[in-house]
């Protein structure tokens, strides 16, 4: 109990930390990268910032804050006494990592244009760092797989050039990093007793990546049993009988219309302009279900729900952050960046 009540206090403090909508607008007002640091320096992110060198780039900047995010994720697993749950959403900043390597390879990008946008310090806290550096410095996509055989990523990762070589689309490596992640957290979910709080949270995101993996594989031509074999375990929002419907369904707008015997029917698509749009709207509609889950569990006391909503938003907020940056170096105006934000108030 000491743990979670520690774990619950920092993180109330982490979320009474976060910036404001104000704060936010005043960021994407700054003029070029030189005053966005500095203004950046005036809020907590201070410390993340301090080792950033000029000239200030939206890259550097967002591997700045990265880090930053893998510091406080390790730091919440600590004192919420190595929580399961937390340890397998670590996983997602090394699958993020093999993500940019794997489809920067397959569209043959060199070590020099994919180093920038790596960082390891995920990496290096679990001792899990020659996994990454082994691909990353791989001559090509076939090498890089190579170096990843033996890991619990391998499996995935073949499949994914197979049929990445069949459709061309690098965002199948994707998927089936996502594949590994999810497994993972499926388990870590029925296997150590949570708080309905953890559970609400993790839920929606299985749910997501089921649905989007059997709309994605759809898009692809995947056979059925290919698709199946992307499913996770399946949630009590999305029973298995709704995911065998969407699987077998013929076009992918049958598929979403099962949604609409779900409690996520409010996120079904009305007129998409096609089957894109329509994955991307319920990506999005998840997305919001996921944040409104994560604000609402801070209304609870002492559980591992709250350390986990407190990096869920987190993780937003280092978003709109980035997304800050790589505006301002666009030269976009400021207004624009601020609409195209994830709204955390």
């Amino acid at each position: 109990m000491p743990a979670k009540i520690f774990g619950t206090v920092v993180s109330h403090g982490l979320k009474g930390r976060m910036l404001t909508k104000n704060e936010l607008q005043m960021l994407t007002e700054s003029r070029d990268m030189d005053e966005l640091v500095t203004r950046m320096k005036n809020t907590v992110y201070l410390d993340a910032l301090a080792k950033l060198t000029k000239p200030y780039t939206a890259e550097k900047i967002e591997n700045a804050l990265k880090e930053y995010l893998v510091n406080t994720h390790s730091k919440m697993v600590n004192i919420s006494g190595g929580a399961k749950i937390l340890s397998a959403y670590f996983v997602k900043h090394i699958t993020w990592n093999l993500k940019m390597i794997l489809k920067g390879k397959a569209l043959g990008k060199s070590y020099d244009e994919l180093l920038p946008k790596i960082n390891l310090r995920a990496e290096e806290l679990v001792g899990r760092r020659d996994l990454v550096v082994k691909a990353l410095v791989s001559k090509n996509l076939e090498e890089a797989i190579s170096s990843i055989s033996g890991s619990e990523f391998a499996d995935d990762v073949t499949k994914a050039a197979a049929i990445y070589k069949d459709k061309g689309d690098v965002r199948i490596f994707d998927v089936y990093l996502d594949h590994v992640f999810y497994y993972d957290l499926g388990r870590a979910m029925n296997t150590e007793a949570q708080s309905m709080d953890a559970k609400n949270i993790v839920s929606v995101d299985i749910d997501s990546y089921n649905v989007l993996a059997i709309l994605r594989g759809k898009f692809w031509n995947l056979s059925p049993d290919e698709i199946n074999n992307l499913v996770v375990t399946n949630t009590s929002k999305v029973t298995k009988e709704t995911i065998q419907k969407m699987i077998n369904a013929e076009k992918i707008s049958e598929a979403i219309a099962e949604l609409s015997n779900t409690v996520y029917k409010d996120i079904v698509p009305q007129n998409p302009s096609s089957d894109i749009d329509s994955i991307l709207q319920i990506e999005k509609g998840f997305e919001l279900i996921g944040l409104k889950r994560a604000i609402s569990a801070f209304k609870t006391m002492f559980s591992v729900g709250i350390v986990l909503a407190a990096l869920k938003l987190i993780m937003v907020e280092v978003r709109n952050l980035s997304a800050i940056a790589s505006g301002i170096e666009q030269k976009i105006p400021g207004e624009t960046i601020l609409s195209k934000l994830i709204n955390l108030n």
